[in-house]
């Protein structure tokens, strides 16, 4: 990223933030993701420069209350943007996100205060490592990450089989089980540079290649208490999980109106006969207008844990995802041939739909919730 590009950046973000960082994320999704779309996509590319320009022109603190704009929405919507050209740097915009969000939540105010800022800024880059611990919080595995407590930290051992937006010099945030004389649960930031921890090549993978999701084996890992993000968790989890499943939206919103965009631009050769189809752009969008709603509202009050609110949350997240499906199958077949080419929008579009319904919590995942409250 050249000093003249992050400049023309800020020029797009403006001299504050807020909702100016939802039109610099639109600026940077056009000139700066869309001529990598395809590489990203079919060549696994890792658009780190992308992510840094997204910090710089402030995307990734606005959902953020002690270094950004306390607006959620303002993030889901910056995250929309990006995740409309492209949904693998959307996947990486929600990492960043959500690494960001665990700090900002956190009652260390020491790591709270060191790191919030870098991750705001994307002066570091990290990932979200919950995939297991929400899936082991919920019966459908078991925890991975085990630990022993030792002066002064914890040694951890285990394997974490998906953690996405990872590097040599990245960070994650990560749940695990400490035994002993005090059994308990506690969160942590762990760099990925820890002796004993090694990053492993999974995949490939049908989509989102290009998001860096390797799979982290710890072994005999010293995590010092400077780095626990919450300990134990008891309290701090419901505070921050409405947070983490409605920034997902953000994926949702962006590539249902891709969706939606390309069911339109066919129209005018294809109207004629695409009439017959059902779930037609029209209707899309007024679903979709009418998720987003329902994001804004929900999204004023993230760290409300009343149960009614969670289960609307919960409710939500169900239908964005199944509406993500029924977009994107209506897009293929709207575009038809078109979009069948191998470097046709609407069948990638169809792939990234499909990461939608199975990202934790994925849609089995989420109907046992709901079906158990």
């Amino acid at each position: 990223m050249t000093e003249a590009q992050l400049q023309t950046i800020d020029s797009a973000a403006a001299a504050d933030y807020g909702k100016d960082a939802v039109i610099a994320a639109g600026t940077i999704a056009a000139d700066l993701i869309a001529p990598l779309t395809s590489k990203i996509d079919l060549e696994g590319f890792y658009p780190q420069d992308v992510m840094k320009a997204m910090g710089h022109a402030g995307v990734f603190r606005q959902h953020l209350s002690t270094v950004g704009e306390g607006n959620l929405m303002n993030a889901i919507a910056a995250m929309g943007k990006v995740s409309e050209e492209c949904l693998s740097t959307g996947f990486l915009t929600w990492c960043q996100d959500t690494c960001a969000w665990y700090l900002d939540n956190s009652e260390n105010t020491s790591l709270r205060d060191t790191y919030t800022p870098k991750f705001a800024s994307g002066e570091l880059l990290g990932g979200t490592g919950l995939s297991n611990a929400m899936k082991a919080l919920s019966s459908i595995e078991p925890l991975r990450l085990q630990a022993e407590e030792v002066d002064g930290g914890f040694i951890v051992n285990g394997v974490l089989p998906w953690v996405s937006n990872l590097g040599d010099d990245h960070y994650f945030g990560t749940m695990f089980q400490i035994n002993g004389k005090n059994p308990r649960k506690a969160m942590a930031l762990i760099p990925c540079q820890s002796e004993g921890f090694t990053l492993r090549t999974v995949g490939p993978f049908t989509a989102l290649e290009g998001t860096r999701t390797l799979a982290c084996q710890f072994k005999d890992v010293f995590v010092p208490e400077s780095m626990l993000i919450a300990d134990p968790i008891d309290k701090y989890l419901p505070k921050i999980r409405a947070g983490f499943i409605l920034l997902q939206m953000g994926m949702g919103v962006g590539n249902i109106q891709s969706c939606i965009n390309l069911m339109n631009e066919v129209e005018p050769q294809l109207g004629h006969v695409n009439q017959f189809l059902d779930d037609r752009p029209d209707v899309l969008q007024e679903e979709l207008n009418d998720a987003i709603d329902a994001t804004i509202a929900l999204a004023e009050e993230p760290l409300n844990d009343d149960p009614d609110f969670w289960r609307e949350v919960l409710e939500l997240r169900l239908a964005g995802g199944e509406l993500a499906l029924r977009a994107a199958h209506s897009a293929m077949l709207h575009t038809g041939a078109k979009g069948y080419l191998q470097m046709g929008a609407a069948q990638r579009k169809l792939r990234e739909a499909y990461f939608i319904a199975i990202v934790t919590p994925a849609t089995k995942h989420l109907r046992k919730e709901l079906s158990e409250m």
